[in-house]
């Protein structure tokens, strides 16, 4: 009999500073006067971004990000992010421990108590050593620990990865964690997108349910990974790139994407995808109680939503935490949940599902034991 898994923990780290949508239009339609000075003003205009266009277009309002100043600086418009010495702990794993100990004292969980560590996000600020052993080594932790990368789907892999290796007897207690520091990687010059991302790190503990030691935990009945290649979300930032020396500073080198074909294609693969899942379960879609879905779009998440219930859901049943936090990419569904589970009672079931480039889907059932 397979080991039943659980989600005995959840943390979330918050930067301090935020950006809401006017301060961030303010600084995009400076940049645009000061890099379109020849144009007549009527001509500028046109260029210009709007608080009433982004909400429109995406739903989120504010933003979390790690650096203001640069953001907000209109020559730049870009996070300034000074490099540590290599004794200092990383920008990621500084973010990570932050959220790895909240995860730790909701599990009621110590150093000792974790096999593995795994760092599952859309971007790693370096190629070696892991992030996920640097933070291994900054909580004291024995055992393993690695990155991985599926874009915004990275969480709900590193919870299938971490489920896998709880029953193949390699650990019995896992650690994943999502530190997003996407404003490194968006481009904020670009009216169609300067608005869609913000920085957060997420932390859940996944362990057999044989070893929880804290009294409420989520039971994990099952994860499904789905990946169909795309090319409509991209980023071709790599250690190739010196060796093209043409390529250097093009705008491919950040996130790009196409978002209408996008949203026309994942949202009803996403909703396939999780009423599938359900359904090899057992599950009517009226079982879930709630969805935590990924927070990029919430055009999107209603869309999925109202696929998979059949109608349109109430606030609590698919909760959205972008309009305060953004798109933190692999973050983002965990966040939703982080914030939005403690009123499910026994028996209560939901599901996790992200989605992204690749195309990458992954979904986590839950249900509160």
């Amino acid at each position: 009999m397979a080991i039943q898994c659980v989600i005995s923990g959840t943390g979330l780290y918050t930067p301090e500073e935020s950006i809401s949508n006017k301060e961030l239009v303010i600084a995009f339609n400076e940049h645009i006067d000061l890099s379109s000075a020849d144009l007549e003003e009527s001509e500028r205009e046109k260029l210009y971004s709007s608080e009433a266009f982004i909400e429109k277009a995406s739903g989120i309002k504010s933003r979390f990000v790690m650096n203001k100043s640069g953001v907000l600086d209109a020559q730049s418009l870009c996070p300034s992010l000074p490099e540590r010495d290599n004794d200092e702990l990383s920008i990621q794993a500084e973010m990570a421990v932050a959220a790895a100990k909240q995860a730790m004292q909701a599990a009621n969980k110590s150093a000792g108590d974790i096999d593995a560590v795994v760092v599952a996000c859309s971007n790693l600020q370096r190629a070696y050593p892991a992030i996920s052993i640097e933070v291994q080594g900054a909580l004291g932790i024995d055992g393993f620990a690695y990155d991985m990368n599926v874009a915004c789907s990275s969480a709900t892999f590193g919870i299938a990865n971490a489920v896998s290796a709880v029953q193949s007897g390699m650990a019995k207690t896992v650690l994943v964690l999502n530190p997003e520091v996407c404003s490194g990687h968006l481009e904020f010059k670009d009216r169609d997108c300067h608005f869609i991302f913000g920085d957060a790190c997420t932390a859940i503990i996944v362990e057999a349910s044989d070893t929880v030691s804290t009294d409420r935990v989520f039971n994990i009945l099952g994860s499904k990974l789905t990946t169909s290649y795309s090319n409509n979300i991209r980023n071709n930032a790599g250690f190739l790139n010196r060796a093209a020396p043409e390529g250097v500073g093009v705008r491919d080198k950040l996130f790009v994407q196409n978002g209408r074909k996008v949203f026309k294609d994942v949202c009803p693969m996403a909703a396939k995808h999780i009423e599938e899942h359900a359904a090899s379960l057992g599950l009517e879609n009226t079982a879930v109680n709630r969805l935590w879905l990924h927070q990029a779009n919430l055009s999107m998440n209603e869309l999925i939503a109202k696929k998979f219930y059949g109608r349109k859901p109430e606030a609590h049943e698919a909760p959205v935490i972008l309009d305060t936090y953004a798109n933190t990419s692999s973050a983002g569904s965990i966040i939703a949940f982080h914030l939005n589970s403690d009123d499910l009672k026994a028996g209560d079931k939901g599901i996790v599902c992200s989605f992204g480039a690749g195309y990458s889907i992954g979904s986590v059932v839950l249900e509160v034991a």
